[in-house]
C-alpha cells in the first residue's frame, strides 16, 4: 500500500472516533445516559404485575398532560 493510502486511511479512522467521543460527550452532558427512576422502580415494582402496572399508570399519565396541552391550544371557531 502506498503512503498516500494508509495516510488518508488513518485520517480518516482519527475523524470517525472524534465523532464518537463527540457523541458520547453529547450525550453525557445532556442526560441520555441519566435514568434515575430504573434502579427505584427495580426495587420498588419487584414482580411483573406490579410493572405492568406503573408501566400502565405512567401511560395514562402521558395521555393525561397531551389531551390536557390540547385543550390549553384549543381556541373555537370564529
Amino acid at each position: 500500500m502506498s503512503g498516500s493510502i494508509i495516510t488518508m486511511m488513518i485520517g480518516i479512522s482519527t475523524f470517525l472516533g472524534a465523532l464518537g467521543l463527540a457523541a458520547l460527550i453529547w450525550g453525557i452532558r445532556t442526560g441520555q445516559f441519566d435514568d434515575q427512576s430504573k434502579f427505584i422502580d427495580g426495587a420498588r415494582f419487584d414482580n411483573e404485575e406490579e410493572l405492568r402496572d406503573a408501566i400502565q399508570m405512567e401511560e395514562k399519565k402521558k395521555q393525561a398532560k397531551v389531551k390536557a396541552d390540547k385543550e390549553k391550544n384549543y381556541r373555537p371557531v370564529d
